[in-house]
């Protein structure tokens, strides 16, 4: 959202998709990370008062209480900022220096595992704030401040990683120690810890390792650069009020003006969407078509590049073929055949559809180029997709997206989407007053656990777009919640970035129906965070597979496809009126609209991401395979002269070899949908709390796997979510992917 994460942040289906009709892909969401790992996780908070290298107490953050529950802070100057970096590495080196000069014979839990756990966890607290800034702070001055410190403290995260003294010490803990002699999770830990020792090389010669440390240290870098290019790009097009025909008339009034009258239109998500989707003048969407796919295309193409080739070599000096096998290690595909197996074969399901609806497209253009005397060619442009499939909503199943998004006015929705989740889930939300925040915009809510009263913790919502802002949904975790050093638990802290409308004195902020579902997905994940009680800070929140990441959040995009919460979370805003009958009604049968197309197009930019890092030779041109698999796959060209890849901040931002991850866990979501939720009633408590107990709760302390054998009640299979992309099934294949 994407968070999903780079560190993992996580993005919606609306935010994926870039290009074709749907929304556009970037990077994913950036929390922080680890120094144990050095993998994004997202961040936690330490149960300490900051401290200035001086000694002195940093202003407070978060609820304004220094001993408070959430220990995060907004106010760090540049200058503080750059003091907190080289003082929070002096504070975790110290802690890795003591364990990794520890004597092998009196190693033991306490001096090892929870010296490093409990460092952990003040480390991503404290990391978060230095580097959560850059994707949100108004100040451009505090944002280059956080980005640098993400820069020193990646740096730092992958000499932590490095160090060979610590690992010996946690295989020393595990010569030693009988299993009985650990809890499962601490248990779990030193096993991860240990796995991750080997996947950085620790167990290879001091050559290869600083051979790895150096490379690890340059992607690092260069992946910063990437999303930093992207966030800041200010790109803008001039057009006349002309040029922009078909455009709803507060679409029009929103946009600055030029000194000679004309039409500003930036390439961020709320001008490009809307005019891709109603904007007829085939010249207008083709320039802002090539300007969006050719965003830092000279900067990010040379980083892209060089970013493959090192994640290549480097997994060549870790034994492993490719760099999509390293990776896929961990997830639960385990390897690059059976995601490339479970590809094709959807991709085979899918071309009947794909085509069906490429032949509708084709017809809906022949008749708009005979109404307007235009010329037709006989082919679908990158630049037509999403005009044409927004046509499709329009004619084939009559949803008039502009009539519908007067019955989504942002409060309604807010208030709606927050009431539904505190009932399925047993939860209490309760907004903060005059807390200090990064922007005016910002909200902050507590979250209790209704039974018990218990607070588990806070999310804030950060939903307007502005200037060098994070241009897509995504969740950021913040402060993990875990176990702090005297063994009482620290509350989880969130935060939920989008970029919807903002409201005006004369128009209020008004979502399309694609964005309800944005809204809705991303808010799972801060769920996700937020019921999560694992122990240790590395199983927190989020932390779960890759592959599996989406799941929770993706089951519950179904809810904004379903007439009692659609009703519950919609009122006209002029008068408050309900969404008619026959209006709703068409939206719901909408939902298989132009899924052949879209789904393809999550095929495309999956198979890309994998032929990057599948290769062993290196010289796989990413423009060119992405070009090829557009025609082959979908039948639409690239534009000419366009990188799409160069745009694709999954591919810097942590979703390396694993945008599959997407279609894979729509696998998992569907079938614990339609297994539970849709056979005992959508708005369940008792499913809601299975739910909650069995998928979220846990967090990462155990596998994706056990985790769903236990809502489900049985293995995972495919059928429900075949049934979703409109396929038939096949009764005798109901395997779950064929490798999941």
């Amino acid at each position: 959202g994407p968070v999903v994460g780079k560190r993992l942040r996580f993005e919606s289906r609306s935010d994926r998709i870039a290009g074709t009709g749907q929304a556009a892909c970037e990077a994913p969401a950036i929390c922080s990370r680890s120094p144990l790992t050095d993998l994004h996780l997202s961040p936690a908070h330490s149960q300490y008062t900051a401290m200035s290298p001086t000694g002195e107490a940093l202003l407070g953050g978060g609820t304004g209480d220094p001993a408070g529950p959430n220990q995060l802070r907004w106010n760090l100057s540049k200058e503080q900022m750059e003091q907190e970096v080289q003082a929070l590495i002096r504070r975790t080196k110290r802690v890795y220096d003591r364990v990794g000069g520890l004597d092998p014979a009196q190693v033991k839990y306490e001096n090892t595992l929870k010296e490093l756990a409990d460092i952990e966890v003040e480390y991503t607290v404290q990391r978060n704030i230095l580097d959560f800034p850059q994707h949100v702070a108004p100040c451009k001055e505090v944002r280059a401040a956080s980005t640098e410190a993400d820069k020193q403290l990646s740096e730092f995260d992958v000499e932590m990683s490095m160090r060979e003294d610590v690992y010996k010490k946690i295989v020393a803990l595990q010569d030693k120690s009988q299993a009985e002699d650990l809890q499962p999770e601490a248990r779990r830990y030193m096993e991860r810890l240990l796995k991750l020792g080997k996947r950085n090389g620790l167990h290879l010669s001091k050559e290869k390792q600083d051979e790895i440390k150096a490379i690890k240290k340059r992607i690092s870098t260069l992946c910063i650069d990437f999303s930093k290019n992207l966030n800041e790009n200010t790109t803008f097009l001039e057009f006349t009020r002309d040029e922009l025909g078909g455009l709803p008339d507060d679409f029009i009034g929103s946009l600055e003006k030029t000194d000679d009258g004309k039409l500003k239109v930036t390439l961020k998500y709320p001008h490009y969407f809307p005019l891709m989707k109603k904007c007829y003048v085939p010249e207008t969407r083709k320039r802002m078509e090539r300007a969006f796919n050719s965003r830092c295309m000279e900067d990010n193409t040379k980083i892209l590049k060089e970013v493959v080739e090192l994640r290549t070599k480097k997994s060549c000096l870790l034994q492993f073929k490719t760099h999509s096998d390293f990776i896929l290690e961990m997830n639960m595909a385990k390897n690059s055949k059976n995601v490339n197996t479970f590809l094709d074969e959807l991709a085979r399901k899918l071309k009947p559809l794909g085509d069906e609806e490429r032949a509708i497209i084709l017809d809906l253009k022949k008749e708009e180029c005979e109404k307007r005397g235009l010329d037709f060619d006989n082919i679908i442009n990158a630049w037509d997709l999403r005009y044409y499939m927004n046509q499709v909503e329009e004619l084939k199943y009559s949803v008039d997206q502009n009539l519908l998004k007067e019955y989504f006015p942002m409060e309604i929705v807010t208030s709606g989407l927050l009431e539904i989740y505190q009932e399925l889930l047993g939860l209490t939300f309760q907004l903060i007053e005059n807390v200090p925040v990064w922007h005016e915009d910002v909200k902050l809510y507590s979250v209790k656990d209704t039974a018990t009263g218990e607070l588990m913790g806070q999310f804030y919502l950060d939903l307007y777009p502005r200037e060098g802002k994070y241009g897509h949904a995504a969740c950021f975790g913040l402060q993990p919640g875990c176990l702090l050093s005297d063994g009482t638990r620290q509350i989880t802290v969130a935060a939920m970035v989008a970029n919807f409308t903002k409201p005006t004195p004369s128009a209020p902020s008004l979502l399309q129906h694609e964005e309800v579902e944005t809204y809705f997905h991303e808010f799972g994940h801060v769920m996700h965070q937020i019921c999560s009680q694992a122990e240790f800070a590395m199983f927190s929140g989020t932390h779960v597979e890759r592959d599996f990441v989406e799941a929770p959040s993706q089951m519950l995009e179904n809810w904004v496809w379903e007439e009692d919460p659609l009703l519950r979370m919609s009122k006209h805003y002029k008068d408050g009126s309900r969404i008619p009958k026959d209006l709703l009604e068409k939206l719901l049968k909408s939902r298989l609209a132009n899924t052949g197309l879209f789904n393809l197009r999550q095929i495309v930019l999956a198979k890309v991401d994998q032929s990057l890092h599948m290769s062993t030779n290196m010289d796989v041109d990413a423009k060119e395979e992405y070009a090829r698999l557009c025609k082959e796959i979908m039948g639409v060209p690239a534009s000419p002269g366009t990188n799409m890849p160069a745009t694709f901040g999954h591919l810097a931002g942590g979703y390396d070899a694993q945008y599959y991850g997407y279609l894979w866990s729509e696998v998992y979501s569907m079938d614990m949908f339609y297994t539970r939720f849709r056979q005992e009633g959508i708005m369940s408590s008792k499913v809601g709390v299975d739910y909650r107990n069995f998928i979220l709760k846990p967090g990462g302390s155990l596998d994706a796997e056990e985790m769903l054998k236990s809502f489900l009640g049985r293995e995972p299979k495919q059928e429900a979510f075949l049934l979703s992309k409109g396929l038939i099934v096949d009764q005798d294949k109901q395997s779950a992917p064929s490798a999941c």
